[in-house]
């Protein structure tokens, strides 16, 4: 079964259905729950949420945290644990505060999804069935109509004025015709005429059409697979990691500059030590992180009364520092559509004779 041809749109339909096994009345039942289990491991999934142990350890990767951490840690050495204690307190705050933001925009995220199943008209048994993506198989015949979403790499087998969005894959929002045939193996993803490609959905007309491909062996899933980084780290949190890290060298050079002079002034050894590494509890800002986390959370609650769930604490300074904000015109995050905003003359300002000629000149 998983020997299907690769270039699938350059087999012919009758041959490609004999490769998937199956015919023009779809899949029985059986062989849909075999190839279930033979093909579940490539399916797209999102990926797997953080647990919450390693979210909330995650909160405390800063250097800021860190230098607390190492101040806590001199107060129970230098016999204070008032100190120490009251550092640990605000760290576990600070920690728990950043966790729990987090968790509550991932958790939120998550329901979102779950509400969101897209579905799709399958034959099976020779009987039209609605079934959820998930359980879309190779050899799946596929029913499509406008507005339908295309659960998988397809190749048409009956077309009637169909027109696909490939915004997603090509980055344009011009509807493709598309039709039954045969095509070059070589021919590229663009000319591909006669294949529907996960990830798109129908404009206009209705088809019926064999599943080649699944999950992130389709054209869909190996960008998406691409896609699959670590999130980038925010210029806000750069920034801060740039201050604990100048405040470590900062407190490092003084208490070794003050230990050095106690001991150039002949004072006792031990005490120059004590008195050195009190300063270095002394030096550290203790209330930075609780600041900087419930700031930074109580922007998230302002934002989640406008119905913006914010998944990442830091990236509300990067939100908010912006001047402008570019976006492409694929229909992905615009509608797609070209509007006139106005018509200009040389110095400026409004022109209806401008917008006379513009419009003399466009007309056929």
């Amino acid at each position: 079964m998983k020997e299907i041809a690769k270039a699938f749109w350059s087999v012919p339909p009758g041959e490609l259905l004999q490769q998937l096994g199956t015919t023009s009345q779809g899949l029985a039942d059986e062989v849909v729950k075999e190839r279930l289990k033979e093909f579940g491991a490539i399916r797209l999934k999102p990926q797997k949420r953080s647990k919450a142990l390693s979210l909330f350890l995650s909160q405390f990767k800063s250097p800021i945290i860190i230098i607390l951490l190492l101040a806590a840690g001199l107060s129970f050495f230098l016999h204070d644990p008032t100190d120490a204690l009251i550092i640990l307190a605000i760290v576990f705050i600070s920690g728990l505060l950043g966790f729990w933001q987090e968790r509550g925009a991932a958790n939120a995220v998550g329901k979102l999804l779950s509400i969101v199943q897209t579905k799709a008209t399958v034959l099976r048994n020779g009987n039209p069935v609605e079934v959820s993506f998930e359980e879309i198989v190779p050899g799946d015949i596929v029913i499509l109509s406008a507005g339908g979403a295309i659960p998988g790499d397809c190749a048409i087998l009956e077309s009637k004025d169909l027109f696909l969005n490939e915004a997603a894959l090509t980055g344009e929002t011009y509807p493709v015709e598309k039709r039954v045939g045969e095509l070059q193996p070589e021919t590229s993803l663009a000319g591909r005429t006669n294949t529907l490609f996960m990830g798109t959905h129908v404009v206009s007309g209705t088809a019926k059409a064999v599943v080649g491909r699944v999950g992130a062996d389709t054209e869909f899933g190996k960008v998406s697979e691409r896609l699959r980084l670590r999130s980038p780290m925010t210029e806000f949190e750069r920034g801060v990691r740039r201050f604990g890290y100048f405040l470590m060298e900062v407190t490092l050079i003084m208490v070794i500059a003050i230990f050095a002079v106690n001991v150039f002034l002949e004072r006792p050894v031990l005490d120059s030590f004590l008195f050195s590494l009190a300063l270095a509890v002394g030096l550290t800002p203790q209330l930075l992180p609780a600041i900087i986390t419930i700031n930074l959370s109580h922007g998230a609650n302002q934002m989640a009364q406008e119905k913006v769930i914010v998944k990442r604490l830091p990236s509300i300074e990067n939100f908010g520092s912006m001047n402008v904000l570019c976006s492409d015109k694929t229909g992905t995050l615009t509608e797609g559509v070209v509007r006139l905003h106005g018509a200009l003359d040389i110095d400026g300002h409004e022109s209806e004779k401008v917008l006379l000629y513009a419009y003399l000149n466009a007309v056929p």
